[in-house]
């Protein structure tokens, strides 16, 4: 069980990934690497400034500001210097690999004996559940993990929320428009552009929050963390996207959240029956290829059957 909500814990810490991953891959239909730096970029900035004493919420904020300047400035180099999508990304993301160095002070920053957000559910989990542990499904669980997924969950749900109204919004859906049809919106007078900067600024700040997050729960932030995140972010939303079957925005936004967390218990059940953690970038590119392929090549292998087992009948 512990190992169940360990794995639920994370998979909702890196829905925000998913989601932020959904707003440039599917909204903007941009190809944004600046993501594998956000992450760390997130996660650096929040241990730095808990390790020099700040409240966590406080430095959570910090790391998803500095998501919102980072995806800024990728939008500003694709859109003001007319650098290709691709490229911005990899110069922000490979920018910021510096920069997170030059935050931390060294590759590896420790939060085991600093406040958290992670370490705020011993005492809420004291204060819901009475008790050190607690038992669910006849399986023995530490209150303080239960208490930091109700958190977790929490937090998410209303983040989900927020976005799914923003999206909603004049602004929202200009956003939304300029991702279907720049001409169109540019004939109505909108600004594309500045959609296509505000919307990277958002998909980045939600990473970058993911990863400081996580960074509290793991105990570190490190340089390396953000490694392949953008793909786990695409796995996140084309299996949710399979999941839901529906290009509504709320019923995206929670086929997101479901890939995330379906697609950690995957690997946590990988791991657990001996996958070698050195292969777990292998197996998530093959999860991300069969996501890809599946959904397009299984209605006509069908259609295929279907159509050899109706030449046999008739024959």
């Amino acid at each position: 069980m512990t190992l169940l909500v360990g794995a639920l814990t994370i998979g909702l810490i890196l829905s925000l990934l998913a989601m932020g991953v959904y707003v440039s891959f599917r909204i903007f239909n941009f190809p944004d690497i600046t993501a594998d730096g956000s992450f760390t970029l997130g996660a650096a900035l929040a241990a730095t400034l808990l390790v020099a004493g700040a409240p966590p919420l406080a430095a959570t904020a910090a790391g998803f500001a500095g998501g919102l300047l980072a995806g800024a400035t990728t939008g500003l180099l694709h859109t003001k210097f007319k650098i290709h999508g691709l490229l911005s990304g990899i110069l922000v993301m490979t920018a910021l690999y510096s920069v997170n160095l030059h935050i931390m002070g060294k590759s590896n920053v420790p939060l085991l004996s600093v406040p958290t957000v992670t370490a705020s559910a011993d005492r809420l989990g004291s204060g819901l559940f009475g008790e050190a542990s607690v038992t669910l499904f006849g399986w023995e669980t530490a209150s303080r993990d239960l208490a930091l997924l109700l958190l977790v969950f929490a937090g998410l749900v209303l983040a989900a929320w927020l976005l799914d109204l923003f999206l909603h919004t004049n602004l929202g859906t200009a956003m939304r428009a300029t991702g279907d049809n720049q001409q169109m919106v540019r004939a109505l007078g909108a600004d594309v552009e500045t959609m296509t900067v505000l919307g990277l600024a958002l998909s980045n700040g939600l990473i970058a929050l993911s990863g400081a997050l996580l960074a509290q729960y793991q105990g570190f932030a490190d340089v390396q963390m953000g490694i392949g995140m953008v793909v786990w972010g695409l796995a996140s939303v084309i299996i949710g996207e399979a999941l839901v079957g529906s290009g509504r925005v709320g019923l995206t936004i929670a086929g997101a959240i479901m890939g995330a967390v379906l697609f950690r218990l995957l690997v946590a059940i990988a791991l657990r029956w001996g996958l070698d953690p050195n292969d777990l970038k292998l197996v998530t590119a093959g999860f991300v290829f069969l996501a890809l392929v599946v959904p397009a090549f299984l209605p006509k292998l069908l259609g295929r059957l279907r159509a050899r087992k109706g030449g046999m009948a008739h024959a």
